[in-house]
């Protein structure tokens, strides 16, 4: 009897054994196809994250790692959200939210980038000369938007407030504008010694409003050949930076009633020379004549940036000259811009 038990015993022993390595058996079977099919999954992502960026890039076989592939597929995430802005950028530019855009006087936003923005300093009181530049060659109404479209020439009169503003200088200057709309009208007071500060303000702004290739200051006595200097800075569009004009070195003046005295006369070299009778000192750096000269894009956009920073000199000429002292300026000794003789070519001519 005892036997018969013992047998039992064992024979049940051996049964419970072999349920538990059945189940041991299929937890392990399981697992395995559970592993096998995540490294499967896995494999097949980066073979997918692969070509894709072979096939964004075609580079072919790549080498490059699953963690640098997604780097890359976020970048171009970021370059698609970049691109969308720089659209929405442009419509803001379009609608008058951004300055820096070219934008005529009533607003209209120009297709073409203008070859010139041509700046004619002017003043109280010169209407018959403003007049006689528009018969002569810078047009009016759509003879003016016609230079504009066609040569991609900008002409626009520039000109201050009055020291008491509102009065009736202001009111003949807006009434001309109104009626002829050719004008930029700066935040500063006319005045005669304001000369160099306007001339800043006119390259600073228009650089703002205009992405021109140059811009170009006359003054309200000049004829200008438009034919002539659009054909003259074209020849010039391949350099950079460029400075054009009449290029000069005058002499600079000590005594203060001198015509042209500077103020400024001890930064340029001993008061007085011993041959000249108007106490005339050392000479000025070379700058162009102030009757006209023309400055590339770029050093107008210098202008703009730095206009706080830049020392302006009793002239005009000579402030403009002094601003690119210390760049990587290309100096143009254009005889074409002399004004004060006419010749054939000739791009200016003093009226």
């Amino acid at each position: 009897m005892q036997s018969k038990g013992s047998s039992s015993m064992v024979s049940s022993m051996v049964f419970r054994t072999r349920i538990s390595s059945l189940l041991i058996s299929m937890f392990a079977t399981f697992a395995s196809f559970y592993v096998a099919g995540r490294l499967w999954q896995d494999a097949e992502n980066r073979v997918y994250l692969i070509k894709e960026l072979d096939r964004i890039t075609g580079l072919g076989q790549s080498a490059i790692s699953v963690d640098d592939t997604l780097k890359i597929i976020a970048c171009r995430e970021q370059h698609k959200k970049l691109s969308a802005l720089e659209m929405d950028l442009a419509a803001a530019r379009q609608e008058g939210f951004t300055s820096k855009t070219s934008s005529d006087t009533d607003g209209a936003v120009s297709k073409r980038r203008p070859l010139v923005v041509i700046g004619v300093l002017t003043r109280f009181g010169r209407k018959n000369n403003r007049d006689a530049i528009r018969k002569a060659w810078m047009g009016s109404g759509a003879t003016l938007k016609k230079l504009e479209n066609e040569k991609g020439i900008v002409s626009r009169f520039v000109i201050g407030r009055s020291a008491n503003r509102g009065d009736s200088l202001d009111r003949s200057i807006d009434d001309e504008y109104r009626q002829m709309n050719d004008f930029m009208i700066l935040d500063q007071v006319e005045a005669p010694g304001e000369l160099p500060k306007k001339a800043e303000m006119f390259f600073a702004l228009a650089a703002d409003r205009w992405d021109a290739e140059f811009y170009a200051k006359v003054n309200d006595d000049v004829y200008v050949n438009i034919d002539a200097l659009g054909a003259t800075l074209t020849s010039h569009m391949d350099k950079r930076r460029v400075y054009i004009g009449c290029m000069k070195s005058g002499e600079v003046f000590s005594e203060p009633s001198h015509k042209w005295y500077e103020p400024d006369w001890w930064k340029f070299g001993d008061k007085k020379s011993m041959n000249s009778s108007f106490g005339a000192s050392n000479r000025y750096f070379r700058h162009a004549s102030g009757e006209m000269y023309v400055i590339s894009g770029a050093l107008a956009k210098f202008i703009s940036i730095n206009r706080s920073l830049l020392r302006t000199y009793a002239h005009d000429d000579v402030s403009a000259g002094s601003w690119f002292l210390g760049l990587d300026v290309n100096y143009v000794d254009e005889g074409k811009f002399c004004c004060s003789s006419w010749s054939t070519g000739a791009i200016c001519s003093g009226v």
